[in-house]
């Protein structure tokens, strides 16, 4: 009888990357600082708020702190009342095209940072 095969084993440990997740206070806002330093492009833009690709985001942070409306969250400190951007980003993010570059925020985006309920706002 031959000697038993040869099985190896893995020792590497699965890594899970979290996504960061652009939450209802973009609605209307659409402030792009987020988007500059961003350094694999996981912003995509739609018509009224951007939104986060899940599949290219890589949990680095850097577009945290330069959102004025504070509307990005690491998907699991996203509030409860706003978990519905989770899969929200994840499904625009197939349709909407990436947004690379800064651009100037809509003339009244100062305006609409003060409104809280903007959900029915939302334009796909």
């Amino acid at each position: 009888m031959g000697s038993p095969a040869f099985v190896p084993k893995c020792n590497a440990k699965l890594l899970i990357l979290m996504t960061y997740v652009v939450t209802e206070s973009c609605i209307k806002c659409k402030y792009t600082d987020c988007v500059d330093v961003c350094p694999v492009d996981c912003f995509r833009e739609g018509p009224n708020m951007l939104v986060i690709d899940p599949g290219e985001c890589i949990d680095c942070t850097l577009c945290v702190p330069e959102c004025p409306v504070e509307a990005i969250f690491a998907e699991d400190d996203v509030p409860d009342a706003q978990t519905a951007f989770t899969a929200l980003n994840a499904e625009l993010a197939k349709i909407w095209k990436p947004i690379i570059e800064r651009k100037p925020a809509p003339a009244d985006a100062d305006e609409w940072a003060k409104v809280k309920e903007k959900k029915n706002l939302l334009e796909r």
